[in-house]
């Protein structure tokens, strides 16, 4: 073969190879197959740059064909993204666009996920949802962040520690002290004579105060002090509030009884009921009307004192509704009191004592009283 034919063969084997690169580059670039265009708006496309490949499904569908600024601070930038035609099967108006690393510190790529079967297909020129980049530089930070914060606790943990053993060596000095006799436990401790003298005081304070209680009880029915918790209308002050609620129900009562106190009581500063006839009208219709709930509220006149006028106004409920309770057939577990102390509506000096009847309820028991506050008042 002469140099002539050698040298056109050469070439034509160059041209050949070079035609067949030109044609693989072409076909991974998409520049011999028919695309479409789509964009997508992103606030920071965290370093992608043009040429970047477009993947779905982990395939690569096109490229990143350009990236355009935006022409106002308040606008996005655009990301136009060359895709082949044979993916509008799969990539729909609801596909959204990402950007992604390969790796971790790899190069950028854009994501595009697959489409619902129902939503309609792009076309050329469409713009497509987009998700933020992850900003490794603010994981970075954070992760940063998350370390200093543990080292801070870790310090914390050792100062705590070290506040932990000083209060355990206070803890065995003053043990240590006690063992050996000094200050008052450490006498306690260490001197049977004094624990045992100790001891004898408690039990004679103990013995003090039950001769007191008992005292007190045979001067409430002292023939020369009897009187005076007669007048008064009961001997324990803990009594006053045994059956007491804290409000009126909000629901509409079945019927209201109201008396002066004039009209039960004998004088205005006294609960000693003296006209107690009055009252047995009520306790006729509490025992011929079946009724879920009674309160008797009572209120004083403005004389005296604010904390003597509550304690009387709660003396005189719960005068009234012993006496109903006693001398008629009705439940008493029904009836509760309710002393409001000094009222400006009471009728002159002597106050007012309402009997406030409520009609049985229907079927809301124990959830009915919780709404109407039927809250018993703890004794004071």
């Amino acid at each position: 073969m002469t140099s002539t034919a050698r040298l056109g063969a050469f070439i034509l084997v160059a041209l050949l190879a070079f035609g067949a690169i030109v044609f693989l580059m072409g076909n991974k670039q998409f520049l011999f197959s028919s695309t479409y265009h789509l964009n997508a708006p992103f606030d920071n496309v965290a370093g992608l740059d043009e040429g970047a490949p477009v993947r779905a499904g982990g395939v690569r569908i096109g490229t990143v064909k350009s990236i355009q600024l935006p022409h106002q601070p308040q606008d996005k930038i655009t990301v136009e993204l060359e895709l082949a035609s044979d993916t509008r099967n799969v990539i729909k108006k609801d596909s959204i666009a990402t950007i992604e690393t390969e790796g971790l510190l790899g190069n950028k790529y854009i994501a595009v996920s697959f489409g619902s079967a129902d939503a309609d297909q792009v076309r050329s020129g469409d713009t497509i949802d987009s998700r933020p980049a992850v900003d490794y530089g603010d994981v970075a930070k954070k992760a940063s962040d998350m370390l200093d914060s543990a080292r801070e606790a870790v310090d914390s943990s050792k100062v705590a520690i070290g506040n932990i053993n000083d209060a355990t060596d206070d803890m065995k000095s003053i043990t240590d002290k006690m063992n050996s006799g000094q200050g008052t436990m450490g006498a306690l401790l260490n001197d049977r004579s004094l624990y045992r003298g100790l001891n004898a005081t408690v039990a004679q304070a103990q013995a003090g105060a039950t001769s007191f209680q008992e005292n007190m009880e045979a001067l409430k029915h002292n023939f020369f002090l009897r009187g005076f918790f007669k007048k008064r209308g009961y001997f324990d002050s803990s009594e006053l509030n045994a059956h007491a609620i804290a409000k009126l129900p909000a629901r509409a009562p079945m019927k209201k009884f109201t008396f002066d106190g004039s009209q039960l009581f004998d004088k205005p500063d006294q609960a000693k009921l003296g006209k107690e006839k009055s009252l047995n009208q009520i306790g006729a219709f509490l025992e011929s009307n079946p009724f879920s709930l009674a309160v008797i509220e009572a209120s004083t006149g403005a004389q005296g004192k604010k904390e003597d006028n509550l304690k009387l106004s709660q003396a005189r409920a719960m005068i009234v509704r012993q006496y109903l309770a006693q001398k008629f057939k009705v439940d008493d577990a029904r009836i509760k009191t309710r002393g409001v102390g000094e009222s400006q509506q009471a009728a002159g000096s002597a106050g007012t004592v309402t009997v406030v009847v409520y009609p049985p309820d229907r079927g809301a028991g124990l959830e009915r009283n919780r709404e109407d506050g039927l809250a018993v008042v703890k004794n004071k």
